[in-house]
Formats: C-alpha cells, structure tokens, sequence
C-alpha cells in the first residue's frame, strides 16, 4: 500500500536522472578512449595497468549493492544489530586474504580465476565444474541485487518491480558492454560517492528526526534491537555469534577467490598495488557495512518516536521497505533528497551488476569460448563475444530476479541461503586447491560435487518446506499515531496471530497453535532449521574433508608450489619426518622436456622452501644449490 503522501517531486527525477546519465557516459566515454575496448586485455583487465585506489573503491562497492542498503538495515531493524559480527568476520577473512589469495592469484597473470583451477589439476573438468559454479553463483547474485530496488521503488511510488529492474539491468548492461572494465572501476568511483552521500544523508536527518544519538541509542535499548551477543551453540539458532563471526569468515575467504577479486587484482600494475587494493577495502567494508547495521537502529527509533511501525500497520509488506519508506517519510518537505536516496540505491545496485556483468563475461570468454576453440580467436572476435555475452547475462538476472520476489525474509537471508548451494562448494574447492597439496583431481571432483548436492538440498528445504519454524522478529515499534482510524490487521508471524486495534495504546495477542512456538523441530525440519549462517561453512567443510579422504585414497599426485598457498613449504618444514611423509608435503616445480628428456625446472622464490622426501635435503634462498642438486639427482638415475 503506497502513502498518498509519498510521491517524487521533479527534483527526484532530476537528481536520479543525472546518476544514470553519469554512469552510462562514464562507459561511453571509454568505448570511444584509448584503445577503444578492441583487445580482451583493455576489455576484461584493462591492460593490467590499473592503479591501485580506483581498483580497491571498486572491489569494495562490488559487494555493497541493495543488499547492504536495504537488507542489512532490514535486519538490524526486525532482528536487532546482532548482524554487525558478521563485519569482523568479514575483516578478519579479508586480512588472511591478504596473505593466501594476493601472492597466489597475482603472479599468475590470469584473467578468470577458474583458470587457475586447470593450472592446478592439469584438468579441464575441474575447471568446467568451478565455471558453472561461478556463473550460477554470479547470475543468482545479480538477480538478489536487482530485486533491491523493484520492492524500494514499489513501496515508495508504487512502480512496477518489474520496470525498475528493467531498468538497471539496462544501464548497468549498456556502459559494462561498451567500455569494459575500465567503464565498470570508473563508474564505482562515482557511484560510490553518490552511495555513500544517500546514506549519510539518511542518518542525519534520521538521527535528528528521532531526538538524537542519546535518543536513538535509548529507544533501541528499550526496544531490544541490542541484542549483540548469543553464544548458544545450538545450529539451529537462527543467529549466534559463532554462526556469524565464522559464517562470515569463511564466506568472506571465498570472496577473495571469486571473480570479481581475481579481475581486480589482475587488473593492478603490480603486486604491491594489489595488496594496497585488499588492505584499503578491508576497514572501508567494515566501516560501511557497520553504518549500514546503524541505519537499521535509526529507523526503529524514528518510527519508535513518531508511534507508527510501517510493517504493523501494514503500510510496507516487506521488512526490505523498511528505509526506501523513511526516507520518503523524513525527507518529505525537501525535493530532491528522495531523489538522491533512490540515486544512490540505484548505484549501489548498479556497481555489483555491472561487476558481475563484467565478472560473467570474462569467465564465459576465458572458460568456455576459448577452450572450445582452442584459443584459436581473435582478439576482435573475442571483445565482440564478451559484449554480447554481457547483454544475454543482464536479460538472465532480470529473470532470476523475478524468481527472487517468490522467496521471503530480508535481503541478507534470502543472499545467505540461496547463493550458499553454489559459493559453499566453490569457496570450499578453491581453499582444497590452495591449502592442500596432496588433494588431486578426484579428490576436488568428489568433494565439490557432494558438497553442492548437499547445500542444494539443504537451501531449498528451509526457503520452501512449509512446516519450517520461521525465528519470530523482535517487538514492532509503537503505533499509537498511525494515521488509520479504527483499523485492525491481523498479522501472522511464526503461526502466531496478532490483534492490533491503533486507536489503543496497547495490542494483545492471542496464539493460535501456541505450541508450534515450544515445539522442536523433528525429522528433515531438524535439518532445514539450521542456520542459513553455517549453509556456507557446511559447504566448505564438506569439500575440504571429502575432498581430502578421496585424494588420500587414490594417490596424492605432485604440485608445482606456484600453485599452493605460499608459506605451506615453510609450514610444512616444522612438521615431523612422518607427518610430512604422511601429508605428502612434496611440491614439485614445473617440468619440461627438453631434447626427449624430462628435468625438473626449479622456480624459486626469496623465501621459498623445498621438501624432498628422497633426500630429505631442504634449500632455501639458493637457485644455484638447488640445480645442482636436481642435477645430481638426474646423473644418479
């Protein structure tokens, strides 16, 4: 039900209007600069040549989409700010990302991170499997960020859903096909800017409306959305602070190995730039996402103050509404503010769409095209197919977005169980992969394929089972001073039904299957009520232990180091002659053949180790002693 008095003055459409001419200029101006997008080099990772501060403002607004604008206050305002762990978890992942997946991915100079997949097993299947992954993983992501501002746009205009996403995915698909990567890192920069202008704009004029920080921070209190610390360690509590600090750590390790990352880092002139790149977006996320959690906070205290829960009084239908609402709500007398709101929420969606446009179109040029022809391509046709590929990808998540309306809860539920049946298995088999040298191409196959049957199942049963017990929200704000005369609504939430009368200061409640409330969950409902928050780790888990017994079993095969975590031979060095025998702690260099004869070509880095169970020698900082160790090794045979 729109507000009759929520409607857009010609400023909002101005200021909008401006954003969106910006952002597709952005990529036109790029399409027709420099080399002019003709090579997939400038298309995909702009020649390699990007530096490091416009590159770390795109990662960081690549995964600060509607999600983080609408999903995150939309939990901090019906559950409590019990979320805001997940940022330190977040920021830990980030830092260890630092250490693992800068020095690994960069030195590489790949385009798709599903290349190093390949590298790694010398096997295509491998690869093949992790691109589907990706691309499913990608799609259903951009179709979450693209069902953001239809509900926005709908609760606060009453526009269709399906026009706004249209329209996003229509100039995200636009300046990401013509101008390529370089469109995609400028065009963040500036919306980034516009993002975080809205959001700052939200929480003065919000914090004001309120009464203040004393106040806002006094009605949250009293309203119990401070509810920070569960440590239950029951899986099935919807949140704790294990499932949210570990949840969000080991998703966040999977962040640093999915596409966008790897064309980020890619994209840097050199390593040290790349690891600018993660440690400037590491505290930028955790500030923002923090502010985004505060937003949650200020909203309840507004609305707490002037007596009226739009959600109760059913004046939105869904908690996601909940900004996009008060924003009209507060800015009201001042013309185009809501503009700038709607502006922002917009650039926010559109930097991950075109992100995951651009990720997309990498990985389906890379992966797909070019190893069906055998890399026989040129470099024209190939820019060509990658545009193309970027247009088929937006017209898909337009329909997945469709598909995401069907599913309830906030934003940051809906993104945890739905994309967790595809980042689980992946993030599970790139950290296998890149901490496991004895894992081998059956052991990756096995464990990949099992985990993803699992967090399948297990997502789809707690987003479809219909005797689930869904985790009731926290006491609605007042509403005294809705402006309904003598209206009830009834409101059903977990099986409870609540009368409201809002002529009354108070509201009673009366339970009609009250003992669903006590009542454990039996059988496969035991099962679906874990934690959307372990769905990822549950994946990752799976791989890693199946993954490992598998390749135990069937032979643990050679490595090159290049291609594993680069302290594991130092690590692997301070274990005992038996453990290393045991774990098969042998990372062989790349070999050649060279005149008929096979050699091992050493590769050694300044601090690199390497652990010969033959000669149980180890060499350190010295590429003349380890040939001539190689080589009498071979006059030996």
């Amino acid at each position: 039900m729109v507000n009759e008095l929520h409607h857009f003055h010609v400023a909002d459409y101005i200021i909008f209007s401006i954003t969106m001419v910006i952002s597709v200029g952005i990529g036109i101006y790029y399409a027709l600069s420099g080399g002019r997008q003709r090579t997939t080099s400038e298309y995909l990772v702009g020649e390699r040549k990007m530096t490091f501060l416009p590159v770390a403002i795109s990662l960081l607004v690549s995964f600060e989409s509607s999600i983080m604008m609408l999903g995150v206050p939309a939990e901090s305002y019906v559950y409590g700010i019990q979320w805001w762990i997940c940022t330190w978890g977040y920021l830990l992942s980030k830092i260890v990302s630092i250490f693992v997946v800068v020095p690994l991915v960069h030195p590489l100079k790949i385009t798709s991170i599903f290349e190093y997949l390949e590298m790694r097993y010398k096997s295509w299947y491998i690869r093949l499997i992790g691109t589907i992954l990706g691309l499913l993983g990608t799609l259903w992501y951009m179709g979450i960020v693209l069902f953001g501002p239809g509900i926005a746009l709908e609760a606060v205009s009453g526009f269709p859903q399906w026009i706004s996403i249209s329209a996003v995915a229509l100039a995200a698909v636009i300046y990401t096909s013509i101008g390529g990567i370089k469109a995609v890192i400028w065009t963040d920069v500036f919306q980034s800017l516009v993002m975080f202008a809205g959001m700052a704009a939200i929480l003065i004029k919000g914090t004001i409306d309120a009464g203040g920080a004393d106040a806002v921070w006094n009605k949250a209190m009293s309203g119990g959305r401070f509810n920070l610390f569960n440590f239950d360690t029951d899986p099935t509590i919807r949140h704790t602070f294990w499932s949210l600090f570990f949840g969000s750590f080991i998703r966040g390790l999977g962040f640093g190995f999915n596409q966008p990352t790897c064309q980020r880092i890619s994209s840097t002139k050199s390593l040290r730039d790349a690891y600018k790149v993660i440690l400037l977006t590491a505290p930028l996320f955790f500030l923002t996402i923090s502010v985004a959690c505060y937003e949650g906070i200020v909203a309840f205290a507004y609305y707490q103050t002037v007596e009226c829960d739009p959600l109760e009084s059913d004046q939105i239908t869904n908690p996601n509404q909940v900004i996009p609402y008060m924003v009209m709500d507060i800015f009201r007398y001042l013309p185009g503010m809501p503009g700038l709101f709607i502006a922002s929420l917009f650039s926010a969606s559109l930097s991950t769409l075109s992100t995951g446009l651009s990720s997309m179109s990498a990985i389906f040029l890379q992966d797909i095209v070019k190893k069906i022809y055998r890399n026989d391509i040129s470099e024209m046709k190939g820019t060509i197919i990658a545009k193309l590929s970027v247009v088929a990808s937006g017209i898909l998540a337009c329909g997945v977005a469709m598909l995401i309306a069907q599913i309830g809860g906030t934003l940051i539920q809906i993104t945890g169980t739905v994309l967790s049946a595809f980042s689980g298995p992946l993030s599970g088999l790139f950290l296998l992969s890149s901490l496991c040298p004895w894992a081998n191409k059956k052991g990756a196959l096995v464990g990949t394929l099992i985990s993803l049957c699992l967090c399948t199942w297990l997502g789809m049963g707690s987003s479809f089972s219909k005797t689930l017990r869904k985790t009731p929200w926290l006491p609605p704000a007042s509403t005294d001073h809705c402006p309904v005369d003598n209206l009830t609504s009834w409101i059903e939430n977990n099986n409870n039904t609540i009368v409201i009368n809002y002529t009354t200061t108070e509201f009673t409640s009366t339970t009609i299957e009250s003992t669903l409330l006590d009542q454990q969950p039996e059988g496969l409902d035991r099962f679906y009520s874990i934690s959307y928050m372990w769905f990822g780790s549950i994946g990752v888990v799976t791989v890693l232990v199946v993954g490992s017994i598998v390749s135990l079993l069937t032979g643990v095969e050679d490595v090159d180091p290049k291609y594993i975590f680069p302290a594991y031979s130092s690590l692997c060095g301070c274990l005992p002659k038996t453990a290393r025998e045991y774990l098969q702690c042998r990372m062989i260099p790349e070999t050649k053949e060279t005149n008929g004869d096979i050699y091992k070509k050493p590769k050694v880095d300044n601090m690199e180790l390497i652990i010969s169970n033959d000669d149980e020698k180890l060499t350190k900082n010295g590429e003349e002693e380890l040939k001539q160790l190689l080589n009498s090794q071979s006059q030996g045979n």
